[in-house]
């Protein structure tokens, strides 16, 4: 029997949806009233299928179900590996009436969200995060996508599913590396917008990255609340929701330089945080005491503090230059005003991110 945690709604009027997390649901949970017609197709890669497909296939009783299993990793969340998931769909003679379910972390929700809003010009998809990155980030919030040779997530598509189904079960079989990883998206909603959960998580991040389970089902109820309410005040990112960003600028950077998979996304986001408070400080917006502060959670969150050692301010600043939140060829930057307050400002001294960059990439002797 399932133990159901918490269940939080995304308000976006007609295309509202529930985020219900809980302790051994998927499977036991049934999702067959989100599935309009009788196709459903399950999306997933090779590493989680042997663990938790066939539980999901349970979780949609009376439905025609097709599944297919992609390859693992960033390095696949393309245009390629994208087509195959419309050959499925192709092959098995779905129609506008098919519901798409994407079984995996956050490179499986973004592309199958993406071949939902491009199928047949947009059919409904659910999500079923198994890391505790795609948990408490990717899977909320509608964002879908590829990743572009020149740039991360630059081809894609706002598409809300019609409920995220969250199993805190499945993160018992991730690699400590994994949940780390996750850890950097939950500190980033401390350090923009609550600093009570940033009080929180200095408190109990000992539990967090040994896997307590009640210490990871708040963080990840915390942290979608948080990310429900961003993304109702502003779903298309016009606004407040680009400062879930803290620290991406920097952190795609560093993932397109190092080659996509190579570093985590919640690695390099945990070194663009702390880069990003680094020119906080140099722009007189936080003090060193906060900075410190900054760089011991996401240290003991077990997250890397610098880029790759072949890292050039050079090279940040080309790739840098293609972010989505530029405008009119100006970087824009989500910088903190405060520790628990963000903003998104194209106006930080190119002085003191020269500084910044110059600071974090390992000099030549």
């Amino acid at each position: 029997m399932y133990k159901l945690l918490h269940e939080l709604q995304v308000e976006l009027g007609e295309r509202s949806y529930p985020i219900v997390i809980g302790e051994g649901i998927l499977g036991e949970y049934d999702l067959s009233d989100y599935v309009g017609g009788s196709q459903v197709l399950i999306v997933t890669n090779d590493v989680v299928a042997p663990l938790y497909l066939e539980k999901t296939k349970a979780s949609f009783p009376g439905k025609t179900i097709d599944t297919l299993v992609l390859p693992d990793g960033e390095k696949h969340k393309d245009w390629e590996t994208l087509n195959l998931i419309f050959d499925a769909l192709l092959e098995k003679q779905h129609t506008r009436k098919t519901t798409l379910v994407a079984l995996g972390g956050g490179v499986v929700g973004d592309m199958t969200g993406f071949a939902a809003a491009c199928y047949q010009r947009g059919v409904p998809f659910i999500q079923i995060p198994t890391t505790l990155l795609s948990q408490v980030d990717s899977s909320v919030g509608g964002k879908t996508g590829i990743n572009h040779p020149l740039g991360k997530n630059m081809v894609g598509a706002f598409h809300q599913p019609e409920v995220v189904l969250i199993d805190t079960d499945t993160l018992k079989t991730l690699p400590p590396r994994e949940v780390s990883a996750g850890l950097a998206e939950v500190i980033k909603y401390g350090l923009i917008r609550d600093l009570a959960f940033l009080d929180w998580l200095e408190q109990t991040m000992s539990q967090l990255v040994a896997f307590d389970s009640e210490a990871l089902g708040e963080a990840i109820f915390r942290s979608c609340a948080s990310k429900a309410d961003v993304v109702a005040q502003d779903e298309r990112e016009s606004g407040i929701r680009a400062t879930l960003n803290l620290g991406h600028t920097f952190g795609h950077a560093i993932e397109t330089f190092a080659g996509y998979g190579n570093w985590l996304h919640g690695e390099a986001v945990g070194t663009g945080m702390i880069m990003a408070a680094d020119l906080s400080l140099r722009e007189g917006s936080i003090n060193p005491a906060d900075y410190d502060r900054i760089v011991q959670i996401v240290l003991k969150a077990g997250l890397p503090s610098r880029p790759p050692k072949q890292m050039t301010p050079a090279d940040f600043m080309s790739l840098m230059a293609v972010d989505k939140k530029n405008v009119d060829g100006k970087l824009r930057l989500v910088l903190l005003k405060a520790v628990g307050e963000a903003e998104v400002t194209s106006g930080a001294s190119p002085e003191n991110l020269k500084a910044t960059l110059s600071a974090f990439c390992y000099q030549e002797n």
